[in-house]
């Protein structure tokens, strides 16, 4: 599983850096950048719990 970020939708909220701080970084800029890719079978649920969480629904999973 793949994580994209859309950098132009990304306000810098940082859900789901604070959900998952080992797959997400909020940059010094404020735009997400997934850290980890491709996701794991074994970290999917706090993954998918980071994307719905983001506000502006600028994450998803492919």
């Amino acid at each position: 599983m793949k994580i994209f970020a859309d950098r132009a939708v990304c306000e810098g909220h940082g859900m789901c850096e604070a959900l998952a701080p080992d797959v997400f970084r909020v940059g010094d800029d404020g735009i997400v950048v997934p850290l980890a890719d491709p996701v794991s079978a074994s970290g999917r649920a706090l993954i998918e719990l980071a994307v719905d969480s983001c506000p502006v629904q600028a994450l998803r999973l492919g």
